[in-house]
């Protein structure tokens, strides 16, 4: 057990302290101290209130490497969450800040509304996959720049909040009753005060069950079990009944469902939103793409990244009184994911190098065992006179 904990380790130590180097490197090009840098990144991060932000920041970055494992998971390559959650944010703020609900059944609509407008957009690329042959990659880029520009119509023409001027590209902000209240007074519940002004937002509880419904469905049923077979030999897949093209369908359907929900936890649960507007996040699809590599498509994995991943932007935050380009963040962030990626590649050839060896070794032996004696009876028959 423990062999195997040290293996899955052992890439992301070697990221880590490939990482550091780098910026290291880097930190003295620029005429900086790496040791101050490092000293003060560690103060930005050694409080409550930074921790609270790291994972606040961390749950849509999670949703997003989630949106696109699915995909990874059969071979698919859907870039193209990011237009899909952009257009998905929208459509579901307008839509939601349009009707009047309950509370519980708001939310529920805007989810609705956000999941049904990100599979929708990613069935398209699907759609052209499995008629035409188009290639996912190709077709999800595209789809992004076509998004990216439909929502900036749609914002600028539709949905835009003409109640207040409409001088800002915006759209109404959010009712009370479709914004999901922080886990303060769950936390509190338990002895545990934050500072004024700091708010675990309400999503989290809601990436958790995702992460535990994506784990359920790809490990614990035959949808799983024929996603990941079609994901590994599409042929033997086709050999024991499975419907390829129908399999890219739901499964980019999937992808970009998930992909829907990365601009919600901005939407429902920050106070800084509560609607879309241009201040409005816009690069976190592209993000998912590196933690799903780095957290191996495993939902614990991912969200381990996707901390990691927050933690460097909010460590480097303060680095600019001590006159650090912004860019060291961006080094450790490029560096960590390119090491990994490479470092998990070199393990996983050498565990089957070594696996291939083991199995080499363990035939030969057996070829070289004495025969095994016969049965007593038969044995009996021999000495037996005719």
């Amino acid at each position: 057990m423990f062999e195997k904990i040290w293996r899955g380790a052992i890439a992301p130590i070697i990221a880590a302290l490939a990482a550091v180097a780098i910026s290291s490197i880097a930190l003295l090009i620029s005429g900086n101290d790496p040791i101050e840098a490092f000293v003060e990144m560690w103060k930005t991060i050694d409080s409550t209130e930074s921790v609270v932000l790291i994972i606040n920041r961390a749950v849509p970055y999670y949703i997003s490497g989630v949106a696109v494992a699915i995909g990874f998971k059969m071979n698919l390559f859907n870039i193209g969450s990011n237009g899909q959650y952009l257009l998905a944010a929208l459509i579901a703020g307008w839509a939601g800040s349009e009707v009047s609900l309950p509370p519980v059944l708001h939310v529920m609509f805007i989810f609705l509304v956000a999941v049904t407008v990100g599979g929708l957009w990613a069935l398209i690329a699907a759609i052209l996959n499995v008629t035409r042959n188009v290639n996912v990659v190709v077709s999800t880029i595209m789809l992004n720049y076509i998004a990216i520009g439909l929502s900036s119509f749609l914002l600028a023409e539709l949905f835009r909040d003409e109640e207040n001027g409409g001088l800002v590209a915006q759209t109404k902000e959010l009712p009370a009753s479709a914004q999901i209240p922080p886990l303060n007074r769950v936390i509190e519940f338990f002895g545990f005060n934050f500072a004024p002004g700091v708010n675990l937002y309400g999503f989290l509880p809601f990436a958790i069950v995702l992460g535990f419904a994506y784990w359920l469905l790809l490990n614990r049923s035959r949808f799983g079990y024929d996603l990941r077979l079609s994901g590994l030999n599409a042929d033997a897949a086709e050999a024991a009944g499975v419907n390829p093209k129908k399999m890219v369908l739901i499964t980019l359907f999937l992808s970009g469902a998930v992909a829907g929900m990365i601009g919600l936890p901005y939407l429902l649960a920050d106070p800084n939103f509560h609607k879309y507007g241009d201040a409005f996040p816009t690069m976190v699809g592209f993000t998912g793409l590196g933690l799903a590599l780095l957290g191996r498509n495993n939902p614990i994995g991912i969200a381990a990244a996707a901390l990691v991943w927050a933690t460097i932007e909010r460590a480097t935050q303060r680095l600019g009184p001590l006159g650090v380009p912004p860019e060291i963040g961006r080094i450790l962030q490029g560096s960590f994911l390119l090491v990994a990626v490479i470092a998990y590649e070199v393990v996983r050839r050498r565990n089957e190098a070594a696996a291939v060896a083991s199995a080499a070794a363990a035939t030969i032996a057996h070829k070289h065992d004495p025969p095994p004696d016969p049965p007593r009876e038969s044995l009996e028959k021999q000495e037996s006179p005719a």
